[in-house]
């Protein structure tokens, strides 16, 4: 990353996600939390001694967390599931697809730590894939914040939707990048920054990186366009024929498997509406070991590798 990238505030959005629903259940008595042996880890302490009968805690058990969860739901309350993403969406996949989505229930199921948050504890931990496994389930968005103010915003959507959701929420610590003024809406993307020679749509921990690299690609003499695009599922479709049809190449960068996340989405949009090279910037395969910000460097997860990427699609390397 830039320096002044690392001079920039960063935040751990965890404690958004965590104050955020303790604001919502003051004011609504449906609101619960269900958690895996995870209230550390998800941030709800707070929320726990506020409400010590409104957290269930179920154990290591992700079938048996998810399944309470439907159940709750089905009792009309609101349950908000946290846990660590690779164990939520990959143990408890069947009981996400049958019990939540299949059925109608409306939970909030809370990725925390996703992508390579968990550094050295390597490919068992890291969940690379779950944007792909959630994609998948019919029906089921897919959220993923860039900073607090979008966290924030996720979980007040989240709990009004009426609908089930899932929710990714980071732990590696990202700088603020939404506008005050900015809308947030199903399968609504925002443009952070303009530009005529290619577009970057990023997600999450990704966002701004993408904004540094649209600064190195500035110097170059390169217009990037920048786009968040906060819901992988369902996607802002116009947003992303706009970006084919006006910049005519596009980036994507995602802290995730490329196969299956949002560039395959992005792909699928620009294949059926407007042809264009896409290029994607994510994970292609199990990480190795090493702390979060070695693996994000090691695959291109930076500003350079952003910018490179979107040199080689403009045929500039």
């Amino acid at each position: 990353m830039t320096a002044v990238a690392e001079q920039t505030p960063t935040f751990d959005c965890r404690i958004d996600f965590a104050d955020e629903l303790i604001t919502l259940a003051r004011a609504d008595e449906r609101i619960v939390a269900v958690c895996n042996d995870s209230v550390g880890s998800s941030n709800l302490v707070k929320f726990r001694e506020e409400f010590p009968h409104r957290l269930v805690n179920v154990g290591i058990a992700e079938q048996d967390l998810v399944g309470v969860a439907a159940g709750l739901a089905n009792a009309g309350f609101i349950p908000f599931v946290s846990a660590a993403a690779p164990f939520l969406t990959g143990r408890a996949l069947e009981q996400i697809k049958a019990d939540v989505v299949y059925s109608d229930r409306h939970v909030v199921l809370c990725g925390q730590s996703p992508g390579m948050a968990y550094g050295e504890l390597g490919p068992t931990h890291h969940s690379i894939e779950d944007i792909s496994w959630m994609r998948a389930v019919p029906g089921l968005p897919v959220v993923v914040p860039a900073d607090p103010a979008q966290t924030r915003a996720a979980v007040r959507w989240a709990a009004a939707s009426g609908r089930p959701s899932y929710l990714r929420i980071p732990r590696f610590k990202v700088p603020a990048v939404t506008p005050a003024d900015a809308v947030f809406e199903t399968g609504r993307a925002t443009r952070l920054a303009e530009g005529g020679d290619l577009t970057v749509i990023a997600v999450g921990t990704m966002v701004s990186r993408a904004l540094d690299a649209a600064a190195l690609l500035r110097e170059e003499g390169v217009e990037a366009r920048v786009v968040n695009m906060t819901f992988v599922e369902p996607l802002d479709v116009p947003e992303v024929v706009a970006a084919a049809e006006e910049t005519g190449v596009i980036v994507t960068a995602e802290e995730g498997l490329v196969s299956g996340g949002l560039g395959a989405a992005v792909a699928k949009v620009v294949g059926e509406h407007r042809p264009v090279p896409v290029r994607m910037v994510g994970v292609p395969t199990f990480a190795p070991t090493g702390s979060t910000s070695f693996l994000l460097d090691h695959f291109g997860l930076n500003a350079d590798g952003i910018a490179k990427a979107a040199r080689e699609a403009l045929g500039r390397s």
